[in-house]
């Protein structure tokens, strides 16, 4: 492997993911929009200097996002540089859940895992479930004397554990869709309020939601779990320990 470029390497998950191919001995491009140590400012939205910056990369991990639809744009013009260039391997992430669950978020990820899969570059798409910090955010964004928590089952993972998990896919062959992965449990939001509170020393009392709607009709049916041994190793409450201790 000449190099490998990872999109959004500043990111959430595109930091630990940067980490974990480096301390493994792959030499690795950043690319984000910004540049910055050990990466180059290209911007897939304009394509301007994109097809430079794939000269000399056989393998690319795919995890710039701008939480919105133009991350299908970004897809589009990633995936036709990574054509012409005649890249090797290309590593996707998704989420788990995104074909049952009615969400224009999730039929955004549909549509990026169609154009990937018919741009002809051969390619590995990884599945995860929601990462802790989503969870969290769900409790830490209400401000109202008590918190509205759904009556659904998740699964949430270390974004650590996704780093590498992609690091390990990145460094070798293609294998178009690959099993789902998860965290290790999985728990009724109630008790993940009740872990929440006890980290943060929240006194607001939970109260339990039940929507209607395809989108909660999914989830209740248990869209967003893998069955069987999760991947993951990090539990929400080790998550809660180390970000609030």
């Amino acid at each position: 492997m000449s190099k490998l470029l990872v999109t959004g390497s500043t990111g959430q998950l595109g930091r630990p993911t940067t980490a974990a191919l480096r301390a493994a001995g792959v030499d690795v491009l950043g690319l984000t929009r910004s540049g910055g140590p050990g990466a180059v400012a290209r911007d897939l939205l304009t394509r301007r200097g994109l097809d430079e910056a794939m000269q000399g990369v056989d393998t690319i991990v795919h995890l710039a996002s701008t939480n919105g639809r133009r991350d299908v744009e970004m897809a589009r013009n990633l995936t036709d540089s990574a054509r012409r260039a005649r890249v090797a391997h290309l590593v996707l992430i998704s989420i788990v859940g995104i074909d049952e669950t009615p969400l224009r978020f999730y039929r955004d990820r549909i549509e990026i895992e169609r154009i990937a899969l018919a741009s002809g570059v051969p390619l590995t798409i990884q599945r995860a479930t929601q990462f802790h910090s989503l969870i969290d955010r769900i409790f830490s964004v209400q401000k109202l004397p008590m918190i509205f928590v759904p009556r659904w089952r998740v699964q949430p993972i270390a974004v650590e554990d996704v780093a590498r998990r992609l690091a390990e896919l990145a460094v070798g062959a293609p294998q178009g869709r690959v099993d789902d992965i998860s965290g290790p449990e999985q728990h009724w939001m109630r008790d993940l309020h009740t872990f929440w509170k006890q980290a943060t020393g929240s006194r607001r009392p939970a109260v339990m939601v039940h929507l209607p709607g395809k989108f909660f009709a999914a989830y209740d049916a248990g869209a967003n779990l893998v069955p069987g041994p999760g991947y993951g190793t990090k539990t929400f409450e080790s998550y809660l320990q180390e970000k609030y201790r």
